[in-house]
């Protein structure tokens, strides 16, 4: 999904935002995000497989999405600390409900395997 559906205003409210959370890592960062202010090297940390790269790309999308806020504090060496916006706490809480979806398949599918 291209990053313009996100901006689309044509296409159906759920596209418009899948593509804000498409991607590997987004939704994993949302939900890290929830429980507090993180500074880029604790969500690495958290996330094996992350490279800093792909990080700092996801992190600029959510933050141009008004998901998330980036805070750098003057020091050195710089200090920046990314929360979720209020904006961003909304999406996380009406993805709940998709969360317990995807939980069930999944018991579904265990289900299914444990009885071939």
């Amino acid at each position: 999904m291209t990053r313009s559906r996100a901006q689309d205003p044509n296409v159906c409210g759920v596209t418009a935002a899948i593509a804000v959370i498409d991607g590997k890592w987004k939704t994993a960062l949302l939900w890290l995000l929830e429980s507090g202010p993180h500074r880029p090297g604790e969500l690495r940390r958290q996330l094996p497989g992350l490279s800093e790269k792909v990080l700092t790309q996801a992190l600029r999308e959510m933050e141009t999405d008004g998901l998330v806020h980036r805070e750098v504090h003057d020091v050195l060496p710089l200090k920046t600390v990314y929360s979720l916006t209020t904006f961003g706490r909304e999406l996380s809480e009406a993805l709940v409900p998709l969360s317990d979806w995807g939980h069930r398949r999944l018991e579904k599918l265990t289900q299914a395997q444990s009885a071939s």
